[in-house]
């Protein structure tokens, strides 16, 4: 081969680095072009957290989405034309009748699984349609630079091996559950290209306490709603408030699920949904927010009346509506773990609707990028062309999945935003 024609096969080709979710989707929509396509994967297996996902099960869609569901510092109307550009019903059927893997509604979550419950099912049929397009997978690759020379990229190894392409697609994750590989590589290559950063912050995430009583309450699970209060704008130097994108705070943030004890603090769907109030304060080093529990369906008013009305012991009353161990830890919160509900002072009966309304959880801290499910922030959106997520800093390089900054609840909702924005990188890149 010719130098002249290595030169134009590197000119067309398109390397993809990272083989999760969004690079595996970019592969496969990449591939039905006429340009080879390389996807490079830093560890000796491909899609990690395919694997681990949703238990081993693989929670690969949300059963209804929109871009409200979504948390992120750039605009929310980028954020809805990315999602637009493939609709989730296309998305599943995608899964289902292109790739073979059927699925099934978890009705009282609204998550779309495999039908088989086996992640691995997910993870084998993008692989194989991978390897159907042609797509060359190359694992323990790991990308140390990336330089733009002239029409191509170089791509240098950990080996010191330079690969040359034409496009390349960024889709390496953000940080989070660094033991599958994710180091944030693709983060520092794009601020090296001029990118900026949304600072970055584990999300969906369990918090840490130090609360004795409830570390005693381990295991101890039930549905709750959860929020948080507006939080004020910070005030920039001139006296008004501050209102540049990396510096929001969230405000009103409500949610309602699962709620787990655990010997460390606490986990589960609601607490994980609503974590990144908390991570973001501690990691900017501001006063941590408030975060409040309502432990039943039941209102204030609702437990006023129901208090006032009956004549029980407080402790077999309270436990028609919670757990035993959750009802008498709160009694004893209350300081009435031995009075009759006909007994209670109105003073007392305040407070014991407080805790059971708006409960201020105890938390202290989080389990970090080790335990959190996702990767708060990352590249704003406004620095890559939503059509094709191509960087308008550097023409030819493409952005997709947890790297940029948007992530959604617990559910399906990032797999979701890896699938669309990887599929809309790697149709991107095929002509």
């Amino acid at each position: 081969m010719t130098s002249s024609t290595r030169d134009q096969k590197a000119t067309s080709a398109i390397a993809i680095i990272g083989a999760g979710a969004a690079g595996l989707m970019a592969a496969i929509h990449a591939a039905t072009g006429s340009r080879p396509v390389l996807l490079l994967e830093g560890s000796r297996r491909p899609g990690q957290k395919i694997l681990i996902s949703g238990g081993g099960r693989c929670n690969v869609l949300p059963a209804h989405a929109t871009a409200a569901d979504f948390i992120s510092d750039s605009s929310p109307h980028l954020v809805r034309k990315i999602l637009t550009a493939w609709p989730l019903d296309a998305v599943r059927r995608f899964f289902e009748a292109d790739l073979g893997v059927p699925f099934k509604l978890e009705a009282e979550t609204g998550k779309l699984f495999p039908v088989s419950d086996r992640a691995r099912t997910v993870l084998d049929a993008l692989l194989a349609a991978a390897a159907a397009r042609g797509v060359r997978l190359q694992t323990a690759a790991r990308v140390t630079a990336l330089t733009r020379e002239g029409e191509l990229w170089r791509v240098r190894l950990a080996n010191d091996a330079v690969i040359s392409a034409g496009r390349v697609i960024l889709a390496t994750g953000g940080l989070s559950v660094p033991a599958t590989g994710s180091d944030g590589v693709g983060l520092c290559l794009a601020q090296a290209l001029g990118h900026t950063l949304t600072p970055t912050y584990p999300a969906l995430v369990p918090l840490t306490a130090a609360h004795a009583g409830h570390r005693a309450l381990a295991g101890l699970s039930l549905p709750v709603t959860m929020w948080t209060e507006r939080i004020a704008s910070p005030v920039a130097a001139s006296g008004q408030p501050d209102e540049r994108p990396r510096h929001r705070q969230p405000t009103d943030v409500q949610t309602r699920g699962g709620f787990l004890f655990t010997h460390r603090g606490y986990s589960g769907p609601a607490v994980l949904n609503i974590s990144h109030v908390a991570t973001r304060a501690l990691q900017a080093g501001t006063a941590r927010p408030a975060i409040f529990v309502q432990w039943t369906d039941l209102d204030a008013a609702a437990w006023e009346k129901l208090l006032c009305a009956n004549r029980r012991p407080l402790l077999p009353l309270l436990r028609d509506f919670l757990p035993e161990r959750l009802a008498a830890q709160l009694l004893v919160e209350a300081g009435l773990s031995v009075v009759d509900a006909a007994h209670l002072r109105r003073e007392e009966r305040r407070r014991l609707v407080q805790l059971l309304t708006r409960y201020p959880l105890p938390y202290t801290g989080h389990e970090g990028y080790r335990t959190a499910e996702v990767t708060g922030g990352g590249i704003p959106l406004h620095e890559v062309v939503p059509a094709t997520l191509e960087s308008r800093l550097a023409p030819g390089l493409h952005l997709c999945g947890e790297m940029l900054d948007a992530f959604g609840p617990i559910g399906g909702y990032n797999f979701l935003w890896a699938w669309v924005t990887g599929s809309i990188a790697g149709r991107a890149c095929r002509t």
